[in-house]
């Protein structure tokens, strides 16, 4: 598979990491993420919206209503490997000890209440999309961006996320795998300026970082080449 973007705009959150200057010096020193740092606290989302969000939404929609106030979005990919695995994870709970179910769990406890609560909050019915394919969340919500473009849409918004991965997972967890909420997104026009090109390869096991986050300080630093592993694929980025 071969394609082209451009990107026009970005912004991310993580522990200890909100404006760009601190992204672009952490993109050209690279270290370990501390979750032990605070989130910022955000600056655009109503407080009564980010009151009811989990931890990762909270930041994708604080990322996405940002941007959207910046940029004529057409249309919104939100792409996320874990969800809302905090909810389910206390819905859970909540069954298996008899207790009740919150009502704001299980309304919120679906893939794309991120992306809902984004459009709710700025009262705005844009296209949208929500998805998740595993290792290759980021690489494989490229492809929905893809698919906007081709179908005539302008600008299209992009926000990969996850939240605070509950206690209860981390044994059953590889140890190289990043269990604290972070977000990134990305502004995509049609373009040839960043090139991708996937090859088949062999899984090489679990990235310290998600891809987004990789793909993020690859494009910060810019590099000229760099490589994103996927489960089966190997994703090649060149810079036009």
């Amino acid at each position: 598979m071969k394609f082209a973007l451009n990107i026009t705009d970005w912004q991310a959150r993580a522990p200890g990491l909100s404006d760009k200057a601190q992204w672009q010096a952490w993109a050209q020193c690279p270290g370990a993420i501390d979750p032990s740092l605070p989130q910022a606290k955000p600056s655009a989302l109503p407080m009564m919206t980010a009151r009811r969000l989990s931890s990762g939404s909270r930041l994708a929609v604080e990322c996405g209503i940002s941007l959207m106030r910046q940029h004529d979005i057409d249309a919104v990919v939100f792409t996320s490997r874990h969800g809302e695995l905090e909810r389910n994870f206390r819905i859970l709970q909540a069954l298996a000890t008899g207790q009740d179910l919150s009502p704001t769990d299980f309304a919120m406890s679906v893939h794309n209440a991120a992306v809902g609560n984004l459009t709710i909050a700025l009262k705005q019915p844009v296209v949208s999309s929500s998805l998740s394919a595993g290792l290759d969340t980021f690489q494989q919500g490229l492809c929905e961006v893809l698919c906007f473009l081709h179908a005539g849409y302008q600008r299209v918004l992009m926000v990969d996320f996850d939240g605070n991965l509950p206690d209860f997972y981390h044994p059953g967890l590889h140890p190289d795998m990043p269990t604290w909420a972070y977000a990134v997104a990305l502004v995509f026009e049609a373009g040839v300026n960043l090139r991708c090109e996937s090859v088949a390869a062999p899984f090489a096991g679990e990235p310290a970082l998600s891809q987004s986050m990789q793909f993020l300080q690859h494009y910060l630093r810019r590099d000229s080449t760099f490589t994103i592993a996927g489960e089966r694929l190997q994703w090649r980025w060149s810079r036009a």
